[in-house]
């Protein structure tokens, strides 16, 4: 297999967009996000370097948890199954710049538009489990995470990413040690034998190919941890500003966001139709989805989806909802979420940002009622 970039790993994937060879960054469209459970295949990719060596032995793949511990602990994926308690859950996973391709004017990555997401059951052992035994120094502040992929350029001598996460979340009982997705041996491309995954925080903190988690008595300031990297202005500015002296925080909670799954952009329905069944999924970072409404009339009138009941926290909110057609014609279909502490999605792209974290506008999506022309 080509380690430079990893395309091969793709032709098992369905219909997913390239966004990036070297690193490899491919998106799902939306339409192929109509599962409750995201299936491997469909199932988004953000690399951020080469891809690591395949081990010839998956259980024998080891893990050292060091730092700020009384115990510094070194676990394969075998004894993590056989001395920890292990969990499944379904969770979201989504890039931090799932949606930057809608600010104007462009930010710098990868030009995400909705499909940076999926939501997988992950299999695992809790982090906070581990850390127990490792027992946490009352120094503890912060985690640094280190995975065997070497940076875009092949060097080794320096991480391609290391991110990390305050104590609290990572003794998140929903925070995993994970060594299967979608109850299959966690597939290479998406980090195996073992990733963390931070469910609700951007994906960057979901390490692969997990190696090593330092425990810091501060926080940690390794490749993806400083300058605009994460950060978005505490207040915002205007778009295209410079951000020297602007005040910057860590993006952690990933925003309310919702997804049209069906019908696809671009639908076109029978001369006559007068009611769409229109279905998609939302999801709120550390927050629940409170409600999911819908407009065909460009926000003029309102309609509520029901939403279905969550598998978990950190599960997204499947919803489905009748839409009343008023006569042929073209129409964009909205659709609107708002989180348990009544945040919405804006109607156009805001909090601009230099590397386009957290847009979460309104997903739109277009629908034809008639013949074709």
């Amino acid at each position: 297999m080509d380690r430079r970039d990893g395309i091969p790993e793709l032709t098992s994937k369905d219909g997913l967009s390239v966004l990036g060879r070297v690193p490899l960054v491919a998106e799902t469209p939306e339409e192929l996000l109509d599962d409750a459970t995201t299936p491997i295949s469909r199932f988004f990719v953000r690399n951020n370097g080469l891809l690591p060596e395949l081990p010839a032995d998956p259980e024998s793949w080891s893990l050292i948890v060091d730092g700020e511990v009384e115990r510094p602990l070194r676990l394969s994926v075998a004894e993590l199954k056989r001395r920890f308690p292990v969990r499944t859950f379904r969770m979201v996973l989504e890039c931090g710049g799932n949606g930057r391709s809608f600010f104007t004017p462009a930010a710098e990555g990868n030009p995400w538009t909705n499909g940076g997401v999926g939501c997988a059951e992950w299999t695992g052992v809790p982090l906070r489990d581990v850390l127990d035994a490792a027992g946490l120094k009352p120094s503890a502040v912060y985690t640094a995470h280190y995975g065997a992929d070497p940076d875009k350029d092949g060097r080794r001598d320096r991480p391609s990413l290391s991110r990390g996460m305050r104590i609290a979340k990572a003794l998140e009982e929903h925070t995993l040690l994970a060594f299967a997705m979608n109850g299959e041996p966690l597939p290479f491309l998406h980090g195996g034998p073992l990733r963390l995954v931070v469910p609700g925080w951007p994906g960057s903190l979901s390490q692969k190919w997990l190696t090593r988690i330092w425990i810091r008595d501060r926080e940690h300031d390794g490749p993806g941890m400083t300058g605009l990297s994460y950060r978005l202005p505490v207040h915002p500015i205007p778009p295209g500003a410079g951000v020297e002296g602007v005040p910057l925080r860590i993006l952690e909670s990933m925003p309310v966001r919702s997804i049209v799954t069906h019908p696809a952009d671009g639908a076109r329905y029978a001369p006559g139709t007068r009611r769409i069944a229109v279905r998609g999924a939302a999801w709120a970072g550390d927050d629940s989805v409170a409600r999911v409404a819908l407009s065909l009339d460009r926000g003029a009138t309102w309609t509520e989806a029901a939403l279905e009941p969550l598998r978990n926290r950190y599960d997204w909110a499947r919803w489905s909802a009748i839409l009343a057609v008023p006569g042929d014609g073209d129409y964009e279909i909205w659709a609107r979420a708002t989180d348990s502490a009544g945040r919405s999605q804006p109607l156009v792209p805001e909090n601009w940002n230099p590397n386009g974290y957290g847009c979460n506008a309104v997903h739109r999506v277009a629908v034809t009622v008639g013949p074709e022309a």
